[in-house]
């Protein structure tokens, strides 16, 4: 059952949000060639406790981290170790909270140095099928709207849109009701009503849409080796309006970029 939210709910919610926003914006600093993932999970820890947060991760299922950090071929759920980052990589940041009674869940692919011109694109095409799915996110539409806003866009340029592992609804728990693929069919799934808040995320491969999961029962893997980006917002429903709850501005304060792209999905509130 999808749980809609109330207004004083969903700014509990964005507060929650925020701090993962910025718990990442104080990552982008640190992300750089040679850093390893495990001194980046213990800054995040910090951080999050810091704020009189708990970090929502840590112990979910089992996880034993407090970020999932996923390098170049994995797509989603890397467990943070001692190896340290090289330059040229692509690393997946998820991150969530538990603040205020309400989760915050969200993620940015960082870039490590210099990376591939394929990688590059990969990136940008992978970011700009989230805000197409959350420019869907409007009362009326329904949820298969937004997967396939995420799956035309993405598959146009030939890249391979995870199906095993997808967004979902969001609020006192990880993980609610509903599912949101990033393919699918428009006008199926569940309507969309004021209240409602997703975490909309696509998953999108550079070659197959195919993955590998591993024996650790949480890394992984594209099926092809190749890279894969991964990108997330959580996002409410407004007055009929799609409002975001989290933000890249602390990631793009901290990386010197300039950036416009959520101003539509902004609201005081």
């Amino acid at each position: 059952m999808i749980q809609l939210k109330t207004i004083e709910e969903l700014r509990l919610m964005k507060q929650s949000a925020r701090l993962v926003s910025q718990t990442l914006g104080m990552l982008a600093k640190e992300i750089k060639p040679g850093v390893t993932t495990l001194h980046l999970d213990k800054l995040a820890y910090d951080f999050i406790k810091d704020h009189g947060a708990e970090p929502a991760f840590l112990g979910y299922g089992g996880f034993p981290a407090s970020l999932c950090i996923s390098p170049n071929d994995q797509v989603v759920h890397g467990i943070p170790n001692t190896e340290p980052v090289k330059e040229g990589t692509i690393l997946s940041v998820d991150c969530g909270v538990f603040w205020n009674g309400f989760v915050g869940d969200h993620a940015y692919t960082f870039e490590v140095g210099e990376v591939s011109a394929e990688d590059k694109k990969l990136l940008k095409v992978a970011k700009e099928s989230l805000y197409k799915g959350i420019e869907q996110c409007v009362r009326g539409k329904r949820v298969g709207d937004i997967s396939n806003a995420i799956q035309k866009h993405c598959e146009k340029e030939g890249y391979g849109v995870v199906r095993e592992l997808v967004g979902h609804g969001v609020g006192r728990k990880m993980h609610e009701d509903p599912q949101v693929p990033n393919y699918g069919k428009p006008g199926s799934g569940k309507v969309l009503k004021d209240g409602i808040a997703l975490a909309i995320e696509p998953m999108i491969n550079l070659g197959t849409e195919k993955v590998k999961f591993h024996n650790d029962g949480w890394t992984v893997t594209t099926l092809d080796n190749k890279t894969s980006a991964h990108f997330e917002h959580d996002v409410c429903i407004i007055n009929g309006k799609p409002v975001l709850l989290s933000t890249y501005d602390y990631i793009y304060e901290a990386l010197g970029i300039k950036s416009d792209e959520e101003k539509a999905f902004q609201l005081d509130f």
